[in-house]
C-alpha cells in the first residue's frame, strides 16, 4: 500500500511540475518577448511624439527646443551608418562573411530545435541540456546582428515591425529568460526557419546561382520550405501545449515531424484523416492555413516542377552528329516566328532535310511553342540561353555551327532596339568566334551601317544582312513602276514547294478561277541560281552569252558576278556590250534547279554545239574547265574598259536613233545628280514649299503620278520613306521619266520624314487621309499610275488583325471610287470637277492601280469579295491577290533569311535590283548625313548612270498587229535580245477584262513555247541607252510561226 501511495504521489508531482511549467514559464517567455516587442514601438513612437512636440513648441515660441548635434557627430554617425549598411548588404567582403554566418547559424539554432523536439515534455527542456550553450552562442551573435541592423536603419519604427526583426525578438529574448528562471523552453524557435527566405540571395553572393530561372527557383524553394517548417513548428507548439482556456487537459503529444506531415497532406488538399488536430487552437489555425497553403501549393509546386524539368530539357548541350550540318537562329524567338521560319527553311530543302536548326531563346518557351518544337523534334531542337554568354554559345557548339541567322521583330514598337539588340548579338557571336557566317535581319536601314564596321564581319563569307525597311520599300517602290514585280521577284527568290489542289471546292466554283490560279502558279518551279560560266564563255559579250544560254541550254541569265579584276565582288545587271566576260565569273540564271545551272559551267561550243535537248548534254573532256585560273586584265587593258564602260554604249546590229521606241537620253548641262550619281539630286526644298493648299486656285498638274497613302502620327517610328524614294529617283531613268510622287498623310509624321529626303525632285507632301475620297480627288488619284498604301503603326499586344485596319479600310475606299475615263486633258488642282467631266467625252469606268502594305499576311482575306461560302479559305484569296500583285506583306521578306542561308549571292542581286543602287558607302554617307550632296559634273557621273533598268512593256501599242498572227515567248527573247539588249524574263498577262479593270496575273518565266497574246505585257531589263515604251519592232521582225487556230481570248486561256 505504501508504495501505491509513493508512486501515486510521484505521478501527482509530476503533472503538478508539468502544469507548472506549462502555466507560469510558458506565460513568463511569452510575455517576455511582447513586452520587448510592444515596449520598443511604445519607445520609437514616444522619442517621436516627443520630438515632435518640442519642434512644434519651438515653433510656436520662436525658440530652438530641440538642440542640434555636432556636426562631427553627425560626420561620423553619416559615416558609420553608411560602412555598416554596405556590409549588412554584403558589398564587402566583411559584409557576405557576416551574412553568411547569420544563416548558417541560423540554420544550426533550427536543427537543435528539430534535436530538442524529441526529448520536450511540454515544450520545456532540462537548464542542463548540452545545446543550450551552443544555442547561446549563437543568439549571442544574432543579438550583435540585431545591434548592428538597428543602428543602420534610418526608419526604426519600420526595421522593428520587419519580419526578420520579430524573429529575433521572439527567439533572441527566451534564450536570455531561460539564465534566470533555470528553465529551457522550445517556444517559438522554429521561427528560425523563416531564415531561409535569404537563402537566393546568399546563393547569388557566392555565385553558386547566376541565371534568372535558377534564382527564381530558389525563392520559390525558399518560400515553400519555410512556410512549410513554420507551420509545422506552429502546429507543435500548440497541440502540445494545449488550449490556454481549457489548461493542460487537451494537450496532445504530437512530434515535430508528425506536424510536418500533417502541414503538407492538409496544404496537398489529400488529407487521410490518420493524424489531425486536437486542440481548438490547432483547429482553427488549420482553418485559415488551409486557404492559404492551398493557394501556395496548387501554385508554387507546378511552376518549380515546370522549372525543374524544363532546366533539365533545356539547358542541355548539343551533341553534334557526324556529316549532319547544323544551323544555330536566335533573336526573337515566338510562336509566330518559329513557325514561319520553319515553313519556309522545310519548303526550300528538298529532298531528305539535312541540315539540323537549334533554336537559342533566352526565355523557356510556352505551351505552344513547345507543341512546335516536339512536331518538328526530327530536325529542330531548342535551347534556352543567350548568344551574350561564352557558356551558352558553348553548349550548342556554334564554332561549329554552318550558320548562326539571327531573327527580328519585325513589327517592334521600338525598332531602334530591336535593331541593336541583334546588333549587339552579332558583336558577342564574332568577338568569340570569328569564323562563324552570320545572317541578321535588321529594320531600320540607317542601322546596317554598324554591321560592315563589326570586327571579323566579311561579305565574303556569306555574312549577310536582310533589311526589311530596305527591301519592302524599294519593292512597293518598283512595283510603282512595274505593276506585278513584287509577285514575280518573290517567286524568284524564294523557294517554294508549291502544288495544286484542283479538287478544292473553291477552285471547282468557276472555270475562270481554276484555269486563272493554274497560269497564276506557272514558273513557281523556277528560282535563281548562281553558277559559274564555262571557259568557252570567255571575251564573249553578255548578250552573246544570253543568247546561248537561252538557245541552248533553256536558261535566261539576268546578270553576272566578276571574282577577280575590275568588276571583282560587283553585280552587273545586263551590262553593255563593253563588258566582256572573264575566266572565273559567276552567272546569275532563272532555272528550276541546280543540275540545269551546271550546264552553263561545262557548255562547250565544240562538243555541244549540235545537241538540241539540254537534258542530253554531258560535260566534254575537252582543256578547261570553268573557274580555272587565268591571267587577267592588264593594267593598260583595265583603263581601256574603263574608257569603254564611260563611253555611251554603240551597237553595230541597229542603229538605235532609228527606232520609234527607243531614244538614246543626251547629257543635258543642267542636270543634277548627288555626289555618287546614282540619283537624281535638287536643292533641300523647304516643307512650306512642298505641302499641297486645297485652296490654291493654280496648282501643278498631276497625271501619271505615284500617290502614297501613308499611316501614322507624331508617335509613330519612321518607316523610311527615302528608301521608297531612292529607287524611283534613281539616275538611270532620265528627268523626264521620273513620276511626281504626292504623300498623303498626317502632316506631323511627313515632316519627320521630309528630313530625309528633301533632295530628291518632284515630292509633294498633302495633309489628309487616304480614307477621304476629298482629299484622294484633290491629289487628282484618278490619274494616276499607282497608288501605294503604307502605314507606320506596329502591332498592339492585343488582335493583331487589327493592325491593318486603317490600310484595309483605305484600300477598299480607294477601290470604290468610280472615275469615267475621258480622252482629254486630266483634272488638276483648282479646276472645277463638274467643268472638266461636262467638256470631257466619258468613256467606261476605271480602276485606280493600288498596291497595300500589310502587316499580317492573313488580311488579305479581307480584300475578297467574290469567293461565297469560303471566307475562311486565306490561302487561296491570299494567292488570288499576290498572283495580282496587289497586296504586299512582311512575311515574303521572312523567307529571304533562308534564301541568303542557301546562297548569298541572290540576296546581293535582289538589293541591287529594288534599292536603285544604293552601295556601302552611300549608305555610311547616309548614317553620317540625313540628306545627299548634289554634283552639276555629267562626265563623270555617266558611268555610275550606266546600268539597266525595270520596266514592264506592252507587246505592241496596235493590236491588229497580232491579229491571228502565233509568236512565242522564245521568239520575242532572242529578238529583243539582239535589236536592243532588252531581257525579258516574265509575262503579266490579262485574266479577264472587268467593268473597270483588266485582271492579271504574274507567270515567272514563261516556256520558250509560251504563246504571246496582243494584250500581254513582259518584265524586262531595260539597258540604260534604251527608253522603250512598247515592243513593237521587235514583233514587226519576228517571222510568224503560223496562224492561230479558233478566236483567241483576252487571256489566252481557251
Amino acid at each position: 500500500m505504501e508504495g501505491r501511495e509513493l508512486s501515486s504521489h510521484t505521478h501527482d508531482w509530476t503533472k503538478e511540475q508539468g502544469q507548472h511549467c506549462n502555466e507560469y514559464f510558458q506565460s513568463a517567455f511569452i510575455c517576455s518577448c511582447l513586452s520587448i516587442f510592444l515596449g520598443g514601438i511604445f519607445v520609437i513612437l514616444l522619442n517621436r511624439a516627443v520630438y515632435f512636440v518640442l519642434k512644434l513648441l519651438g515653433v510656436k515660441l520662436g525658440i530652438k527646443m530641440v538642440a542640434s548635434a555636432p556636426r562631427l557627430w553627425v560626420f561620423w554617425k553619416r559615416r558609420f551608418q553608411d560602412w555598416v549598411q554596405m556590409m549588412l548588404s554584403a558589398q564587402t567582403s566583411v559584409g557576405r562573411v557576416l551574412v553568411i554566418l547569420v544563416f548558417l547559424f541560423s540554420i544550426g539554432s533550427l536543427i537543435i530545435y528539430f534535436i530538442n523536439c524529441y526529448s520536450a515534455i511540454q515544450f520545456c527542456l532540462s537548464f542542463q541540456d548540452r545545446t543550450i550553450n551552443i544555442d547561446l552562442f549563437f543568439n549571442v551573435f544574432f543579438l550583435f546582428y540585431f545591434g548592428l541592423r538597428f543602428l543602420a536603419a534610418s526608419d526604426k519604427l519600420q526595421f522593428w515591425v520587419e519580419l526578420n526583426s520579430i524573429v529575433d525578438f521572439f527567439t533572441i529574448t527566451p534564450v536570455c529568460v531561460s539564465f534566470y528562471l533555470q528553465k529551457n523552453w522550445l517556444g517559438l524557435r522554429f521561427l528560425r526557419a523563416l531564415r531561409l527566405l535569404e537563402l537566393p540571395k546568399i546563393l547569388q553572393f557566392l555565385q553558386i546561382i547566376k541565371s534568372g530561372t535558377s534564382i527564381k527557383l530558389s525563392k520559390l524553394l525558399a518560400v515553400f520550405v519555410s512556410t512549410w517548417l513554420t507551420a509545422a513548428g506552429f502546429l507543435h507548439w500548440i497541440e502540445n501545449s494545449g488550449d490556454p482556456w481549457e489548461g493542460p487537459s487537451n494537450f496532445r503529444h504530437l512530434s515535430y515531424f508528425e506536424c510536418l506531415y500533417m502541414v503538407m497532406v492538409t496544404m496537398s488538399t489529400v488529407g487521410y484523416g490518420d493524424i489531425t488536430a486536437k486542440t481548438t487552437s490547432g483547429r482553427c489555425f488549420l482553418l485559415f492555413f488551409i486557404i492559404g497553403g492551398l493557394m501556395l501549393f496548387a501554385n508554387f509546386i507546378p511552376e518549380i516542377a515546370d522549372i525543374v524539368g524544363s532546366t533539365k530539357i533545356y539547358k542541355g548541350s548539343y551533341v553534334t552528329m557526324k556529316g549532319r550540318k547544323f544551323i544555330v537562329v536566335c533573336g526573337d524567338i515566338t510562336l509566330n516566328s518559329v513557325t514561319a521560319f520553319l515553313r519556309d527553311f522545310l519548303s526550300q530543302e528538298s529532298g531528305m532535310i539535312t541540315t539540323e536548326i537549334i533554336f537559342l531563346g533566352e526565355q523557356a518557351p510556352d505551351l505552344e511553342l513547345e507543341t512546335v518544337f516536339r512536331c518538328y523534334s526530327a530536325y529542330a531542337s531548342f535551347f534556352q540561353g543567350s548568344v551574350m554568354k561564352n557558356e551558352d554559345l558553348r553548349r550548342i557548339r556554334i564554332h561549329e555551327a554552318d550558320a548562326c541567322l539571327i531573327l527580328a521583330d519585325t513589327c517592334s514598337a521600338t525598332p531602334y532596339i530591336e535593331d541593336t539588340n541583334n546588333i549587339m548579338r552579332v558583336l558577342s557571336i564574332k568577338n568569340r568566334y570569328s569564323n562563324v557566317r552570320v545572317i541578321i535581319q535588321i529594320i531600320q536601314s540607317s542601322n546596317k551601317v554598324y554591321l560592315p564596321k563589326l570586327p571579323n564581319w566579311d561579305w565574303k563569307k556569306g555574312d549577310s544582312i536582310i533589311c526589311f525597311a530596305e527591301l519592302k520599300l524599294g519593292l512597293i517602290a518598283q512595283s510603282c513602276l512595274v505593276p506585278g514585280l513584287t509577285t514575280l521577284l518573290t517567286r524568284l527568290f524564294v523557294r517554294e514547294n508549291t502544288r495544286v489542289d484542283f479538287s478544292h471546292k473553291c477552285l471547282l466554283q468557276s472555270k475562270n478561277i481554276l484555269l486563272g490560279h493554274w497560269h497564276g502558279i506557272q514558273g513557281m518551279d523556277y528560282n535563281v541560281l548562281t553558277g559559274c560560266l564555262s571557259y568557252n564563255f570567255v571575251d564573249m559579250t553578255f548578250q552573246e552569252v544570253c543568247r546561248i544560254c537561252f538557245v541552248k541550254l533553256d536558261l535566261i541569265l539576268l546578270a553576272i558576278q566578276f571574282r577577280q579584276g575590275l568588276y571583282a565582288n560587283s553585280i552587273l545587271i545586263n551590262p553593255p556590250s563593253t563588258v566582256r566576260i572573264q575566266y572565273n565569273t559567276m552567272g546569275f540564271f532563272i532555272a528550276r534547279s541546280a543540275i540545269e545551272v551546271k550546264r552553263a559551267g561545262y557548255y562547250c561550243q565544240t562538243c555541244h554545239s549540235d545537241i538540241s535537248d539540254p537534258d542530253d548534254m554531258r560535260k566534254c573532256r575537252c582543256s578547261g574547265t570553268s573557274g580555272s585560273s587565268a591571267p587577267l586584265f592588264s593594267a593598260s587593258e583595265n583603263e581601256t574598259a574603263i574608257q569603254e564602260y564611260l563611253a555611251p554604249t554603240q551597237r553595230s546590229a541597229l542603229n538605235i536613233n532609228e527606232r520609234k521606241s527607243t531614244i538614246l537620253e543626251g547629257k543635258s548641262s543642267d542636270l543634277l545628280l548627288d555626289s555618287t550619281g546614282m540619283f537624281h539630286w535638287c536643292e533641300a526644298v523647304p516643307l512650306e514649299k512642298a505641302i499641297l493648299m486645297r485652296k490654291r486656285k493654280l496648282g501643278p498638274v498631276f497625271r501619271n503620278h505615284i500617290v502614297v497613302c501613308v499611316f501614322g502620327d507624331a508617335n509613330s517610328s519612321l518607316i523610311g520613306l527615302r528608301n521608297f524614294v531612292m529607287p524611283l529617283r534613281a539616275s538611270n531613268f532620265s528627268f523626264n521619266e521620273l513620276k511626281d510622287i504626292v504623300f498623303v498623310g498626317s502632316l506631323e509624321y511627313l515632316q519627320r520624314e521630309w528630313e530625309f529626303i528633301q533632295n530628291f525632285p518632284k515630292l509633294f507632301l498633302l495633309q489628309g487621309s487616304a480614307l477621304s475620297c476629298v482629299d484622294l480627288k484633290t491629289v487628282n488619284i484618278k490619274h494616276c499610275a499607282m497608288c501605294a498604301v503604307l502605314s507606320a503603326y506596329a502591332r498592339s499586344t492585343g488582335n493583331q488583325t487589327l493592325v491593318d485596319t486603317k490600310s484595309i479600310l483605305a484600300t477598299l475606299n480607294i477601290r470604290s471610287m468610280p472615275f469615267y475615263r475621258h480622252s482629254g486633258a486630266g483634272m488638276s488642282l483648282g479646276v472645277s470637277r463638274g467643268l472638266v467631266e461636262n467638256q470631257l467625252p466619258q468613256l467606261p469606268f476605271k480602276s485606280i492601280p493600288i498596291i497595300t502594305e500589310l502587316k499580317v499576311a492573313s488580311n488579305a482575306q479581307f480584300f475578297e469579295q467574290n469567293i461565297e461560302g469560303n471566307a475562311g479559305d486565306f490561302h487561296n484569296q491570299h494567292i488570288t491577290h499576290f498572283c495580282k500583285g496587289t497586296v504586299f506583306s512582311d512575311s515574303f521578306l521572312n523567307s529571304l533569311l533562308c534564301t541568303a542561308y542557301y546562297n548569298h549571292h541572290v540576296l546581293a542581286l535582289l538589293q541591287t535590283l529594288v534599292t536603285g543602287g544604293t552601295s556601302q558607302q552611300l549608305e555610311e554617307y547616309l548614317a553620317v548625313e540625313t540628306s545627299l550632296n548634289g554634283s552639276c559634273s555629267n562626265i563623270t557621273q555617266f558611268a555610275p548612270r550606266n546600268r539597266c533598268k525595270l520596266a514592264l512593256l506592252p507587246v505592241t501599242d496596235n493590236p491588229d498587229l497580232l491579229d491571228g498572227v502565233l509568236i512565242f515567248f522564245g521568239d520575242m527573247y532572242c529578238k529583243a535580245l539582239d535589236m536592243f539588249g532588252i531581257i525579258c524574263f516574265g509575262l503579266y498577262r490579262v485574266l479577264e477584262e472587268g467593268y473597270m479593270e483588266k485582271i492579271r496575273y504574274v507567270i515567272s518565266r514563261p516556256s520558250s513555247s509560251s504563246e504571246i497574246f496582243a494584250s500581254d505585257l513582259l518584265f524586262c531589263l531595260v539597258p540604260f541607252d534604251t527608253s522603250a515604251t512598247h515592243l513593237s519592232d521587235v514583233v514587226e521582225n519576228i517571222i510568224p510561226k503560223g496562224r492561230r487556230s479558233g478566236l483567241s481570248t483576252v487571256g489566252g486561256i481557251f
